[in-house]
């Protein structure tokens, strides 16, 4: 990080030079390397190596952010002068300002979070046979008629932060993937599945053979969809898309949206919005985990928070200004990009609290929806209110009968997460460990 280290502080001395009263500076850069395979042949493959450097420049209460991709002292100065010539015309925000000294994270140990994986990559070779290997085992399930696509590959990235606050710090993160789509069936009676996953180390990644495999079963399973019947059923939502529903909570109790006034949570603070029993945490420190970081994007030291506590929301997701603005200190939840300046957002959060499992949810709900997809979003901020198209299979007495696809699941976000029901099979290496949820009743739309 030497090399991070030497031309933040010159983009800094260039900014200040410049006139910026304040600045804080993010370096990225990174390779990848990504290989697709389509009947056991190559079909493409890309390698990407980029630096991207973002400059806030703060003046007074006036900010203005600019990024580049070239690192030569010319392009430093020309970025420092037009970021102060922008900020002077940008309009004032009382909320905006660096972390002050005393605020900014001491000490991390970037090691402990297992972020980056040390070994030597896979070849472009060895990804290829990966890819392979997932789409044969694919195309091996009975009825699979053929793969869409196979792909694997991995990116190794270094993320750096600096600020004329005193604040100076970085890290590096690595992480794999491979996926495959399967489809069963021909022409109009055509059905479609995935199975993809990913690790920050590539001994953790669970063999091809398994996810081409699981891809395969999948879209088996869907061959013969109908609609279902229209009315109002318990719905279970499986825990690949479950996460959804947490997403829709945690966009109402972000700062901005509660700055706006477009949160149908607005006025929940200290309330029971989940079960009693159940809680929402969020962990930055899981180790070899995709939203683990030592510090967040304005260099706070970040903790483990309960963001709703027996089922009782604790707070709101906050960054620096959105916490000035509120009157409450930063959650430490600031994330950024280098052409724009910090906002609020979540992390690594596991949902706990669940004590049965997906089988049992199956049998509590008798007769109902599965869901394991799902399409489009007609989702109102304001009120909460839902609605999505849907796809998975049709329960009775407990027992998966038959798949359905085509139809529309609704009800309000309130009363769905109040009343649901959480398993316990979130799986633990995800940045969001989130369970199959049970949701009491929603109205199905469908034949």
């Amino acid at each position: 990080m030497n090399d991070f280290q030497t031309l933040s502080e010159k983009l800094l001395k260039a900014a200040t030079n410049a006139g910026a009263k304040a600045a804080d500076v993010l370096l990225v850069d990174g390779q990848s390397v990504s290989v697709d395979v389509r009947d056991g042949a190559l079909e493409h493959a890309e390698r990407s190596e980029r630096i991207d450097i973002g400059l806030r420049v703060l003046m007074g209460k006036q900010q203005a952010c600019v990024s580049a991709s070239d690192i030569s002292d010319y392009t430093l100065e020309q970025m420092a002068q037009r970021a102060v010539a922008m900020a002077k015309e940008a309009p004032e925000d009382p909320y905006i300002g660096l972390a002050d000294p005393e605020q900014l994270a001491k000490n991390w140990d970037v090691e402990a979070l297992e972020l980056a994986d040390g070994s030597e990559k896979p070849s472009s070779e060895s990804l290829q046979e990966t890819a392979q290997e997932a789409e044969a085992a694919a195309l091996a399930v009975n009825g699979v008629t053929k793969a869409q696509a196979a792909t694997s590959g991995w990116s190794d990235t270094r993320v750096y932060l600096a600020g004329t606050n005193g604040f100076s710090g970085g890290y590096r993160r690595t992480s794999f993937a491979t996926s495959c789509v399967a489809i069963s069936g021909e022409g109009l009676q055509m059905e479609r599945d995935y199975c993809g996953e990913g690790r920050a180390h590539w001994a953790d990644m669970p063999d091809a053979q398994s996810i081409g495999q699981l891809a395969g079963e999948r879209a088996v399973e869907k061959f013969g969809s109908v609609k279902p019947p229209t009315g109002k059923y318990p719905v279970l939502f499986d825990e690949r898309i479950s996460s959804t529903l947490i997403g829709h909570l945690l966009a109402a109790i972000n700062g901005s949206s509660i700055i706006r006034g477009s949160s149908w949570l607005k006025d929940a603070l200290g309330e029971q919005v989940l079960p009693k029993g159940v809680s929402l945490i969020e962990n930055p420190h899981r180790p070899r985990t995709s939203g683990s970081k030592p510090f967040d994007a304005e260099g706070l030291p970040v903790s483990i928070r309960n963001v709703i506590d027996d089922g009782m929301l604790t707070g709101w997701t906050l960054d620096l200004a959105t916490g000035r603005n509120l009157g409450m200190p930063s959650t430490s939840n600031a994330s950024r990009g280098v052409a724009s300046p910090p906002a609020p957002s979540s992390g690594n959060l596991s949902l706990v609290g669940g004590t049965h499992s997906r089988a049992d949810l199956l049998t509590d709900m008798g007769t109902g929806l599965l869901v394991t997809g799902l399409i489009g979003s007609t989702i109102s901020p304001t009120t909460g209110d839902y609605s999505r198209g849907a796809s998975g299979f049709w329960v009775e007495n407990g027992k998966i009968m038959y798949p359905v696809n085509e139809c529309t699941i609704a009800g309000n976000l309130k009363d769905m997460l109040k009343g649901m029901t959480p398993a316990n099979d979130g799986r633990e290496h995800l940045s969001r460990v989130i369970p199959s949820l049970l949701v009491e009743s929603l109205t199905i739309a469908g034949a």
